[in-house]
């Protein structure tokens, strides 16, 4: 009977083990042929059971009692080496990890506890079936059984371990400030789905299917599904765009073409954003990548600049007073930059003698922006009226002349 390779009963050849998991091709009426590590893991179950054999019943008689005490004495090794990792050894490392400065191993152990406590049990569950006595289609099946489990748990394992990680340096750019920390989710997604896809690539390999041919059949379809999802690389590209060039994080206040709002996430797809009315917008990075994108987040400050128009009964020493006076009361304010204020009579409009009115805040705060600008509407507001003078609003005046003007005379009593 053809023996599995896979013996963690001893927990001690998992080096051994992991060479035995490397794919083999084997034919489809042949058992694969053991090699050396696979060798050394079923003589050692082999000797195991001879060993039980002597212990229990010398004579050499109930061969098949035997080999289902040693199915159960595996089984039950595998359930308490188990619990022994994961109450014991993972509850140290963890009290370990509160010792240490750094959050890493915070993370990393907690991680790593249920894949390696799985890798116990499937390990002990697959052993336990070699040493009974099946078919050698039986075993043929635990054999590839086996290798589906032991690579699906490995993969587990470098998923969570790898998402740990990107997790910790996730945490180490909020902390520093780093653009590219709000990124890490989209980079995580990312290289979890490159992991998935050579696991996968692994377990059918470890099956006997030959990967280069599929891969070489996929890459003469290749060239009908590009076009086929041309949109969706078009979108994978766009996300890479987003995540080099950073213009914006979530979280941000952002627009995009017409779509302003707060980016929620950026996906491999697309971006999120919650509009003002807080709907929410689903926007393809392809888009994102080809429109220009004002981070409204950005602001070093905010400027101000309007037009205040005055009526044409405005004298012009009145003029000049009252642009003094409004310099003055703009640059009272200490949130003004001094150097950006600019009052000037700019242009004699149609009903309007036009003062052009600039300043800009030291703080790109939005709620205190408004807060200042309502404060300094008012003040001209009262300056105007204190002033004895009003702000215009269009109006137009008609002028009649000849035999026109001298019937609306008439007309009117003059």
């Amino acid at each position: 009977m053809h023996r599995f390779f896979l013996f963690l009963s001893s927990f001690t050849l998992l080096p051994a083990l992991a060479v035995a998991a490397a794919p083999a091709a084997p034919a489809p009426a042949v058992p694969p042929a053991p090699g050396a590590a696979e060798a050394a893991a079923t003589d050692l179950l082999e000797h195991f059971v001879d060993w039980l054999q002597l212990r229990i019943f010398p004579d050499g008689s109930h061969g098949d009692l035997v080999h289902w005490l040693a199915c159960g004495v595996l089984l039950l090794a595998a359930i308490l080496l188990r619990r022994f990792i994961t109450n014991i050894i993972f509850s140290w490392l963890k009290r370990l990890a509160e010792k240490t400065e750094t959050t890493l191993d915070d993370k990393l152990f907690p991680a790593l506890e249920g894949p390696v406590a799985t890798l116990v049990m499937v390990g002990g569950i697959f052993a336990a079936l070699t040493v009974l006595k099946l078919t050698p289609a039986v075993d043929r099946m635990i054999v590839y059984g086996a290798k589906v489990s032991l690579i699906t748990v490995v993969f587990w394992g470098i998923l969570r371990a790898g998402g740990a990680v990107l997790d910790h340096l996730e945490e180490l750019g909020h902390e520093r400030k780093l653009n590219i920390a709000h990124f890490m989710p989209l980079i995580k997604r990312t290289l979890a789905a490159f992991v998935i896809i050579f696991g996968v690539l692994m377990v059918v390999k470890s099956l006997g299917v030959d990967v280069g041919a599929v891969l070489a059949g996929l890459g003469i379809g290749g060239l009908a599904f590009a076009f086929a999802a041309q949109d969706t690389i078009a979108n994978l590209f766009g996300s890479f765009v987003v995540v080099m060039d950073q213009p914006f994080k979530v979280g941000e206040v952002v627009k995009i073409g017409t779509q302003a709002g707060t980016v929620e996430d950026i996906g491999l797809r697309s971006t999120r954003i919650r509009l003002v009315d807080r709907s929410l917008v689903v926007m393809p990075n392809k888009m994102v990548a080809a429109e220009a994108v004002i981070n409204l987040s950005k602001f070093t400050a905010r400027r101000v600049e309007q037009t205040l128009g005055l009526t044409y009964a405005t004298k012009p020493e009145q003029m000049e007073a009252i642009l003094v006076e409004l310099r003055q009361l703009i640059l009272a304010e200490k949130e003004v930059d001094p150097a950006s204020v600019v009052v000037a009579f700019t242009q004699l409009s149609a009903s309007s003698l036009d003062i052009l009115v600039v300043y800009a805040t030291t703080s790109p705060d939005f709620a205190a922006h408004l807060k200042l600008k309502e404060r300094l509407n008012l003040a001209f507001l009262r300056l105007v009226a204190a002033r004895g003078l009003a702000f215009a609003y269009p109006t137009q005046t008609v002028q009649l002349e000849g035999t026109v003007a001298a019937a609306a005379k008439v007309r009117t009593g003059a």
